[in-house]
Parts: C-alpha cells; structure tokens; sequence
C-alpha cells in the first residue's frame, strides 16, 4: 500500500499489514459542510499519507459512508477501509443486511475491518456470542470474503473490552479512547491495552482529543500534545475526526514526521490532566448517555437522550415526537 506523506506506517496486530499512524474518523465526515468537502477531505487525506479510514453503519444516518464511498472511488486499494456494525444483541440476519448496505454506500465489494460498534452495557458481550447473534455474521462475513478482519469497538467501560476479549472470539481488532484523561479514569490505556498487546490483537485508539475537542477549546491541552500522547501509545493507528480541512491539515502536519514521547513527557501530559479526569467532564462517553449509540439503547429498550444529534437525526428520518420506539426487529433502513 503506497504511502504519499511521510505519516508512519504500524503493523496491524498479527497480520502482515502495515496502517497509517493517524487515521480518519468517520462520523465528523458526514458533519462537513457539504458533500464537496468531505470528498476533498479524504482525497487530501489520503494525499496526506492518510490510509485507515474508520466509519460506521449509522454514523449521521448513512451520510457518512455514503461520502465516505464517493472520497474513495477509485482509489479504494489505497485505503484500509474499517466501518462498524449496530446489531447490539439483536440478530445475525440483520448484521448481514447492514453490511450489504455498508459495502452499497462505500462502493467496494470488501472491508478490511469490520466491527461490533460501541460495546456499552454488562449483557453485550453475551448478546454477541449468544447463537444467532452477531458474531455468526462476522464470522460468516470472513468466511465470504466481504471483509478481511473482525474487531469491536466501545468508549464506556474498560470492564465490557475485557468481559468481550474471555468471549473467546477470534478478535483482529479491538478500538477504545485513548488519551491523557483516560489514562487516569476508568483506564483502557491501563486495563485493555496491555492485555492486546499480550493477544497481538490490534489496538485502535480513539477520542484523543475527548471526541468534540473541549480540551483544547478550553485551554487545557493542545491539539498537537494531545495526538501526541495517543500516538505514542503502543497503537495501531489514532482516529481523529475531522469536519473541516483546516483541521485536516493541523492533524497531518503532526502526524507527518512525528516521533513517539519519552516515557517522562508522557507521564507530565498525564499529570496534567489528573485533575480534570476524576468527574469525567472531558469523558462524558464514561459517565453520561450524551455520547450512548441510540441503536444500542434502543435494542436494550433504555431511554435516550434526546438531545444528542444522533437521535434528532433519527426523528427527523422517521418524522415522529422523539418518545423512544420499539427495537427494529426488520430491516434496518436508512
């Protein structure tokens, strides 16, 4: 896979596969101004030294990979393509019928990783092994040759990756925040990571910049200290989001070139951030429902936060008041 910038390139786990240092995340994608400028965005990405491209099934109501698709035709092998799956403890069928719409909306016939999106509650790792469940699409998926590697991702609860991992799946990936604030509170840097590193499962670190950036809005960090400590970590890649191309470019400008911090400068970043992490507030993903999957709520029949942007999304798409309905037991539409 040719790599135009100068962003290092890592091993992906066990797999003689090589990933980009930096990846680009996928829901901010669908949040760019216009379908235009998503598109720019992945074509400089990808100029940039760009090369894992993270997305999921829901992510703005199937906006996101629908760009996403059009930023890579034609330069679909210069891409490692990653987009997620919504099942959460509802059945096989309908994890196969979200991948046939991925693949439709990214315009490729593969994945190079697909995964069990956003791990949140205690029976979610039964639900996915359970008979019928997910993990026989994912299996069935490989076994196809629809997508290359098998993972699953989750940002609430160190406890939940580790109760996933004893399923005894075949995981090739697995995705969680990482970043100074994290590394103080309910610790996936602490708890997960090395426990990957022992599987030679691929680590994916995620929110190094706690999601929607409120760190260095508010002074606490930089951009550039906060990629920096995610970067450092012993990852595969580091998604970041990315609405704007201003962005894209601070992002690529840090990530071309970069070299690791000392243990030292890593352990002052997380000093730093020790005084904030204890409540959460720049991890709102542990501690509230602001940031929850609303498929996953909706399949465990818990109430959503109606004000986030996914479920105003939603209400929009089905024209209804908002009041939670039902789990989808069909097809899951669009």
């Amino acid at each position: 896979m040719q790599n135009a910038g100068s962003i290092p390139l890592r091993k992906f786990g066990k797999a003689d596969v090589q990933i980009s240092a930096l990846g680009l995340g996928g829901h901010h994608l669908g949040s760019a101004e216009a379908e235009h400028i998503a598109i720019e965005i992945v074509h400089r990405a990808l100029d940039g030294g760009v090369t894992f491209f993270d997305n999921c099934w829901e992510y703005n109501r199937g906006k996101s990979e629908d760009w996403l698709g059009k930023g890579l035709k034609g330069r679909r092998d210069s891409a490692f393509l990653m987009t997620k799956v919504c099942t959460h403890g509802r059945d096989a069928s309908l994890a196969t019928q979200m991948l046939e719409q991925s693949l439709r909306r990214l315009q490729t016939d593969h994945l190079d990783l697909w995964q069990i999106h956003g791990v949140s509650f205690q029976n979610d790792p039964e639900l996915f092994i359970r008979p019928g469940g997910a993990a026989e699409a994912l299996l069935k998926a490989k076994k196809d040759g629809k997508v290359r590697f098998l993972g699953f991702t989750g940002h609430k609860d160190p406890e939940f990756h580790l109760a996933m991992l004893k399923t005894g799946f075949p995981f090739d990936a697995v995705q969680m925040p990482l970043n100074p604030f994290d590394g103080n509170f309910r610790s996936f840097e602490q708890q997960v990571l090395p426990e990957l590193t022992k599987q030679g499962i691929a680590p994916l670190g995620m929110k190094p910049i706690s999601g929607h950036g409120e760190p260095v809005t508010k002074g606490v960090f930089t951009a550039e200290e906060l990629l920096s400590y995610a970067m450092s970590l012993p990852v595969a890649t580091t998604i970041t989001g990315v609405a704007d191309l201003a962005i894209l470019e601070q992002n690529l400008k840090i990530a071309q070139g970069f070299k690791p911090l000392s243990d030292s400068q890593m352990q002052a970043l997380r000093a730093r951030a020790k005084p904030y992490a204890g409540d959460g507030q720049f991890e709102l993903y542990k501690t509230s429902i602001k940031y929850d999957n609303p498929e996953a709520r909706l399949a465990h029949n818990f109430p959503l936060d109606l004000q986030s942007v996914e479920v105003e999304q939603m209400v929009h798409a089905t024209q209804n008041t908002g009041r939670p309905y039902p789990p989808v037991t069909g097809s899951p539409g669009v």
